[in-house]
């Protein structure tokens, strides 16, 4: 039984998508780095490992407060305490940060898989930002457009794993920072944009859901 209604989506756009959603993905993807890294210059790998700890904690805490699921702060919560016991463990910032590589690595086999599969992640993580009935899940047009988000996101992930882990492995931390923000903050919210901009647009134009765009 079909329980979108016309025009239900027409206020959906790009703009207030990114708005409303981007601050909270650029936090749980890059606050963890940089609160380990101001605490390890500052006062050591223990402080470090403390202080990203405590801002993933805080931002789970955060999204369960606001009755959202909060997957991204779930998962980056819980890398970062599988990263806090390794790096105590090795007393090594490269045995915390390590892990955060392979976890984006998996990301991006896990973003090519899913598209390969006809089941993409990109879609699973969309519904972080807007409500995704049933029916839209189950389609043709659900498959065809976030299976294209989620090959370009799997291809992005890929390429920056293999640069930042040869970068922590055989050049500095420093740099594995550097290189975390350089093709992390910018290349992302590019990504992120052109993800919303071209969802939208690939539910707008299709014969299938286009209906719920228009103007009631």
């Amino acid at each position: 039984m079909e329980t979108v209604q016309p025009g239900i989506a027409a206020d959906i756009s790009a703009k207030s998508i990114l708005l409303g959603s981007g601050p909270r993905f650029a936090r749980d993807t890059f606050g963890p780095v940089l609160a380990f890294y101001v605490g390890w210059k500052v006062g050591g790998l223990v402080v470090g490992i403390a202080v990203s700890t405590v801002v993933a904690l805080g931002a789970w805490l955060y999204e369960r407060r606001q009755s959202r699921p909060g997957l991204m702060a779930r998962l980056t919560l819980a890398v970062v305490v599988v990263q806090a016991l390794l790096g105590l463990v090795a007393d090594s910032e490269v045995a915390f940060l390590g892990p955060q590589v392979l976890v984006n690595l998996a990301w991006g086999l896990a973003f090519v898989g899913s598209y390969l599969l006809g089941r993409p992640l990109a879609g699973v993580l969309a519904g972080e930002m807007i409500d995704l009935p049933p029916e839209v899940r189950a389609s043709v047009t659900y498959r065809r457009v976030f299976g294209r988000i989620s090959l370009a996101w799997g291809v992005y992930l890929l390429l920056r794993s293999l640069v930042r882990l040869a970068l922590l492995l055989w050049v500095s931390v420093d740099a594995f920072v550097v290189s975390n923000l350089a093709t992390g903050a910018p290349l992302m919210a590019l990504m992120m944009t052109w993800s919303i901009w071209y969802g939208t647009r690939g539910f707008r134009q299709s014969e299938e859901w286009g209906w719920a765009f228009a103007t009631p």
